[in-house]
């Protein structure tokens, strides 16, 4: 008697359709505290992005507040040496490394 092939019993999912959920939002970030964090952080800067590793740091391209140590990772979230002003691509890259960094620690299964 042959055996026939069931298939998977769990849906894939079409992500074409298949939406991921919605970013949710630190509270701290809305907060009066880390505005004047941030303000601080991108007028010391001088409208140049501080990373050591930009490209062109003196473009003038909008300017981002990011933690160092993020705060998921235990960084302070008011301290000023835990803040550098970085361009649009270097905190998206330093942003992906941080959650690659992340993803390579969790437990597999």
């Amino acid at each position: 008697m042959a055996l026939r092939n069931l298939g998977p019993r769990v849906a894939i999912a079409d992500t074409r359709i298949a939406r991921p959920p919605a970013k949710e939002v630190n509270p701290h970030y809305t907060t009066p505290e880390h505005r004047a964090w941030r303000a601080v952080v991108v007028a010391r800067a001088g409208g140049r992005c501080q990373d050591p590793a930009c490209a062109s740091p003196a473009r003038g391209a909008r300017l981002y507040a990011d933690h160092v140590i993020e705060l998921r990772d235990g960084g302070d979230a008011l301290d000023l040496a835990n803040g550098m002003a970085r361009c649009a691509a270097c905190h998206a890259r330093k942003t992906l490394a941080e959650r690659a960094r992340r993803m390579a620690y969790l437990p597999k299964g």
